[in-house]
């Protein structure tokens, strides 16, 4: 497997520290010291490698580390704060993923046998990397070399990166996500409701009703699914939302707290206090002089590429 990770941080060297696209569809990367305020956030449905250094994913109460041994899949929409490391020998933290298509999921499991599998019942996981998930990557990422073979090759080596965590421990995941009848699924129904409103009052009822559900077992289910209350699910929405607003727009705390649904700023930054460790004012002048400096390499990064120069 060692070699399949060479050359696959060799075809993906050029990833920055930020979302960078390769242009196969839902296909990413990312290298580098990741900006703080964009590790907290609520991540889409994806299949997560690391290639080089680790990484570790807070949800609610639990904490998830993995590296190049392993890979980590959401199958629903999660708030999450994470935290990126080096590799040993200092080189840095380079990842790739893959954002879910449930359409594309579903007409797979279509074309798949029914499997017995133990239910666990939560969104999120991780699992052993496998040298045929690697080999399924790497010819993934060979496209970013032959781009106009992507759009004949990139849906067969989609299918085949979610053939092979479907056939892993957790494939169940995958298959209950793509499926409408499952306590996953049904959760997941008020998910999309709670980002759509977040900044709404939160009604246990309607999304319990949306979901299936007598309101215990709504409760009972959302919990296992996302490591969070609905109440605690909201907050953090909002929260992220929140500092978004903060540090893209400069709005002010009153106005961003008040944008994303609270009516006390006084509530809104002790919570805010509660999730990033300072109070919202603090926190952008902690973060602010670190997004300027990122902003000026990345404009003089892209002013010596356009003119053939490197650094």
């Amino acid at each position: 497997m060692q070699t399949q990770l060479d050359e696959m941080r060799a075809l993906t060297a050029a990833a920055r520290n930020q979302r960078t696209e390769t242009g196969i569809p839902r296909i990413a990367m990312v290298q580098g010291e990741i900006p703080e305020h964009k590790l907290a956030a609520v991540y889409d449905p994806m299949i997560n490698l690391i290639l080089q250094g680790s990484k570790s994913l807070t949800i609610g109460s639990h904490t998830l580390h993995y590296d190049p041994a392993t890979y980590f899949v959401m199958s629903i929409d999660l708030p999450a704060v994470g935290k990126v490391r080096p590799a040993a020998d200092g080189a840095p933290y380079l990842a790739v993923s893959l954002t879910l298509d449930l359409t594309l999921l579903g007409s797979l499991l279509a074309d798949l046998p029914i499997r017995d599998e133990q239910h666990k019942e939560t969104g999120f996981s991780v699992a052993a990397v496998t040298p045929e998930l690697l080999d399924a990557w790497l010819r993934m990422l060979r496209l970013m070399n032959r781009p106009s073979d992507i759009a004949a090759l990139a849906p067969a080596y989609e299918r085949e990166i979610l053939y092979r965590v479907l056939q892993g421990p957790n494939g169940w995941m995958l298959r209950d996500i793509a499926s409408p009848d499952t306590a996953l699924a049904r959760v997941n129904l008020a998910i999309q409701w709670i980002r759509r409103h977040f900044a709404e009052p939160l009604r246990t009822e309607l999304l319990a009703e949306k979901a299936t559900m007598s309101v215990s077992a709504f409760h009972r289910h959302f919990k296992a699914v996302t490591a969070l209350s609905p109440l605690q699910f909201q907050k953090q929405v909002r929260l992220m939302h929140a500092r978004t607003l903060l540090f893209s727009t400069g709005r002010s705390v009153t106005a961003a707290a008040l944008d994303v649904g609270y009516e006390s700023p006084t509530q809104f930054s002790r919570e805010y206090a509660r999730a990033f460790g300072l109070p919202p004012t603090k926190d952008v002048d902690r973060i602010a002089p670190r997004m300027t400096r990122e902003r000026t390499r990345t404009k003089i990064t892209n002013q010596n590429e356009s003119s053939g120069r490197t650094l």
